[in-house]
């Protein structure tokens, strides 16, 4: 009876890790098309920040960025900043708008997570609004990097623009 129990209990362990397996798989798969649909629209994947229920992308061409859904026009950017809970710590501001460095940097309420944990935001000022790319707080490391990733990647666009 005990030995009939413990192959029950094999069996349901093998097809829980079989499971488990076959979503991995699928997961990455939905990961690369994804990427591979970025590519396709001529688009470089700048990095892949965990959201609510997959990975968002942040992507760039030649004219835009782009963060999931979102797009914002290159031409457009006024000034970039890192967020730390809401506050920035770095920034970069456009020649172009030199207006943009006499504004209030831009500040968002910190939202309790429960645990303390930083939360790492990249704040993209525009002529029309912000937009804000949340980075997230999984890791204090691994968020940190994907802040820093896309703030390198505006910073060196409006750099770019602004012929410095």
């Amino acid at each position: 009876m005990r030995d009939a129990f413990a192959a029950v209990v094999a069996l349901v362990l093998m097809f829980v890790a079989a499971s488990l397996g076959t979503t991995l798989q699928a997961f990455r798969r939905r990961r690369q098309r994804a990427r591979d649909s970025e590519r396709a629209l001529g688009r470089t994947v700048i990095a892949e920040i965990p959201a609510a229920d997959d990975l968002a992308l942040v992507s760039e061409d030649a004219s835009r960025f782009y963060y999931g859904e979102r797009s914002i026009d290159k031409d457009l950017i006024v000034a970039v900043r890192v967020l730390i809970n809401g506050a920035p710590i770095a920034s970069s501001v456009s020649r172009r708008h030199p207006e943009a460095a006499e504004r209030q940097p831009t500040h968002f309420d910190d939202r309790p997570e429960g645990i303390a944990r930083d939360r790492w935001d990249v704040a993209v000022e525009t002529v029309t609004g912000t937009v804000l790319i949340e980075c997230g707080a999984i890791r204090e490391r691994v968020s940190q990097e994907l802040a820093r990733t896309v703030f390198e990647a505006v910073k060196g666009e409006l750099e770019r623009r602004d012929g410095r």
